[in-house]
């Protein structure tokens, strides 16, 4: 490849690169993910469920809206409202 076709071919990757996103930050290690914060077991509802609530499934608490916990019914986990 001659040089003169380096150049263009290295400002055609930055401009890819920039189009993309840019460069991306390094990926948490699953050590590292664990060490933050574990996700607590989710427990069985203890108010009873409605079937409308079942249209909100969740894998934990973070997932829910603020005052809402996830925790498991008949349909799976579901966010429910702790108040």
């Amino acid at each position: 490849m001659p040089t003169q076709a380096l150049l263009p071919l290295l400002l055609l990757c930055v401009l890819l690169l920039q189009a993309q996103g840019g460069v991306r930050k390094r990926r948490s290690t699953k050590k590292e993910m664990q060490q933050t914060q574990l996700p607590r077991e989710i427990k069985i509802c203890e108010k009873p469920v409605n079937i409308h609530m079942c249209r909100r499934p969740c894998a934990y608490d973070k997932e829910c809206q603020a005052n809402n916990i996830c925790c498991s019914t008949f349909c799976g986990n579901i966010c429910m409202n702790i108040l």
